[in-house]
């Protein structure tokens, strides 16, 4: 299996997915309570999403929109996986997107990191154009 396809970087796409867990993992300490909220997360997705445009970048990614698209889609997958688990642990019931009906909590999760992902992108590609 080829680690790199149609332009794409899955090690890029898993790592940067993975790295986005910092925003859950804030959530679970408290840390984002710390930062203050409503300005904490706003803060730290503008950090988060940053750092992604930065990666993107220095990795020279050939497909930069779909590989922020797919890194939002692998972020939410795991984040679905952290509070399935986390949850029951913290909280004694399953809670969080697994537990809404029909499954559209799932479905909004993958959507809204999705367009995350994208929309980052376009806004750095936009930044780009007008820097130059």
């Amino acid at each position: 299996m080829r680690a790199r396809s149609a332009g794409l970087s899955w090690p890029l796409i898993v790592l940067l997915g993975v790295f986005a867990l910092v925003r859950p993992v804030l959530n679970i300490t408290g840390g984002m309570d710390v930062l203050g909220r409503p300005v904490g997360p706003v803060v730290v997705t503008g950090v988060l999403s940053v750092v992604w445009l930065v990666v993107v970048v220095w990795w020279r990614s050939e497909r930069p929109v779909v590989t922020l698209t797919c890194a939002g889609l692998v972020y939410g997958v795991l984040a679905v996986v952290l509070s399935a688990v986390l949850s029951p642990i913290l909280h004694g019931e399953l809670r969080g997107p697994l537990v809404t009906p029909g499954g559209i909590g799932v479905v909004m999760v993958l959507l809204v990191n999705a367009c995350w992902g994208a929309v980052a992108s376009a806004v750095g590609s936009r930044l780009r154009r007008v820097g130059r």
